[in-house]
């Protein structure tokens, strides 16, 4: 079954290297971002698994709780970890789940149904385990990004977009093409010109009745 945005993130119960979790539990009041591995010791996701330990404090100032998933037992990514840390510089501070099994894998259709758990397994048979899956307090996915193994992910880019997701929530505006925080924001057209002013008082650009930009909200 795919996991489309608006859909409730599938709720689990996995090993993690911080120990057992229940994930809906564990995410409680906060955002959450997601992200998945198609092995330990890959090279691409050697050096996403060290950024994001760099970033993460930025997530934590947004109240996002930060989990990655990897195709592999959880006693690998303590070796793995040690890895990231010599190469990259930065000790990885959240938990990685261990998914041999590929529950979590299937749950959220990030790998056909029909895969095998078992080993040998290349990062080539779980390829598609490559997925950013951005989850509100309400346990609901706001977001989704899938990338190939070739391409490292931009993890500004998911900093970004939760200060979107985050921007709208609260405001309920939407963001133009490439806006980065502090930069004009637009009016949905679900909002009256009516509601708008008075929202608004301020007062907006109208550049067509249905795109009309404001000032971000504070």
């Amino acid at each position: 079954m795919s996991i489309r945005i608006g859909d409730e993130a599938p709720d689990f119960t996995a090993e993690t290297t911080e120990g057992s979790i229940r994930f809906h539990e564990w995410i409680g009041d906060n955002w959450a971002i997601l992200f998945s591995h198609p092995k330990d010791f890959t090279p691409v996701c050697t050096t996403e698994l060290g950024y994001l330990a760099k970033l993460k404090p930025e997530f934590d100032k947004r109240g996002a709780k930060v989990i990655g998933l990897s195709i592999d037992p959880v006693t690998n990514h303590s070796q793995w970890a040690r890895d990231i840390e010599e190469t990259q510089g930065t000790a990885v501070n959240y938990p990685l789940i261990g998914d041999a099994e590929l529950v979590v894998a299937k749950l959220y259709d990030m790998i056909h149904p029909n895969a095998s758990g078992g080993s040998p397994r290349t990062a080539n048979d779980n390829a598609t385990i490559r997925a950013v899956f951005l989850v509100g307090p309400d346990k609901r996915v706001k977001a989704t990004l899938t990338y190939p193994m070739s391409a490292g992910r931009n993890f500004d880019e998911v900093l970004r977009l939760l200060d979107a997701l985050q921007l709208n929530a609260k405001h309920t505006v939407a963001t133009p093409v490439n806006w980065k925080p502090g930069e004009d924001v637009i009016i949905p057209t679900s909002i009256s010109d009516e509601d708008a002013k008075q929202k608004y008082p301020e007062g907006f650009r109208t550049l067509k009745p249905y795109l009309r930009t404001v000032a971000q909200p504070k």
